[in-house]
């Protein structure tokens, strides 16, 4: 868990995936005569305020789910923020708690417990709580599995025009899929840039998730593909505003910088404490 937390973001991302792909594929259209808790009051309600917002923009089906789609992200900001940032904090961390691992080698009860004492001093001292930052996950993907919903089982809001689509039909010019993939690459991308170790895992996923992406965007109505060019471009601006990872590697290396020059002060000090002591 604590090895793997760095790339919690994109796993939960591609599970979303995977949980909607097999619940669209397996459920009736909207409408308001569905019934359920779910369905009547979740999905047709969301449904009903892209139509609402529709009406406003020219009964517009696509800028209808482009607003809402920003709304719900709006919305969901404040718990996106503190995921970020208690991910980064937790980050911050992997190189103190790869050197607790690396004290205490030995699988034994008393070492294990020795490792696990420190390792929640260093979670204390820092502020964090690896387990708090994943309740943001657990809220959102509720939320983001009932627009998407919303969208795939709306007969209504596929059946309208936007810019050169039918929102029913696929892309016939592929460009909703290929900007799905490029802002899902980026929005992985920059979310790895700003971690201070990278691994193989959190390689994958910044080049499986664009791919995944992309095809089932060739395959599902324009709408689906419009909602993932649209989140997943808010997604990149998100990052950039909150978890920017070039402000983070400069920061990060002035730190270091500074951490160094300090440590060559305290040893040219010792050194001429050793020579006044000779003296």
């Amino acid at each position: 868990m604590k090895k793997k937390k760095p790339v919690l973001a994109s796993l939960a991302a591609l599970s979303l995936i995977l949980v909607l792909t097999g619940c669209s594929s397996q459920t009736a259209p909207i409408t308001e005569h569905s019934t359920g808790f779910w369905d009547h009051y979740i999905i047709w309600n969301f449904v009903r305020a892209i139509e609402g917002l529709s009406s406003f923009l020219g009964h517009n089906y696509g800028w209808g789910i482009v607003v809402f789609t920003v709304i719900v992200r709006i919305i969901i900001l404040p718990l996106m923020v503190y995921q970020m940032k208690s991910m980064r904090k937790t980050s911050e961390l992997q190189p103190k708690l790869k050197a607790l691992q690396a004290k205490y080698p030995g699988k034994d009860p008393e070492s294990l417990k020795m490792m696990r004492e420190e390792q929640q001093r260093l979670y204390a001292e820092a502020g964090v709580n690896p387990v708090a930052g994943c309740l943001p996950l657990l809220i959102q993907m509720p939320i983001l599995i009932a627009l998407y919903q919303a969208i795939f089982r709306s007969e209504t809001l596929k059946a309208g025009h936007f810019l050169w689509m039918e929102l029913g039909d696929k892309d016939p010019y592929y460009i909703l899929p290929i900007l799905a993939a490029v802002f899902t690459y980026a929005t992985s991308k920059l979310s790895m840039m700003s971690q201070p170790e990278q691994n193989a895992m959190t390689s994958a996923m910044t080049y499986g998730m664009p791919i995944m992406i992309f095809i089932m965007a060739l395959n599902f109505p324009a709408a689906l593909s419009l909602y993932w060019v649209i989140t997943n471009a808010f997604s990149v601006g998100q990052t950039l505003l909150i978890n920017n990872p070039f402000k983070i590697n400069k920061e990060r290396k002035e730190k270091e910088q500074a951490e160094k020059q300090q440590a060559r002060k305290l040893a040219k000090a010792k050194r001429k404490a050793l020579k006044s002591r000779k003296k």
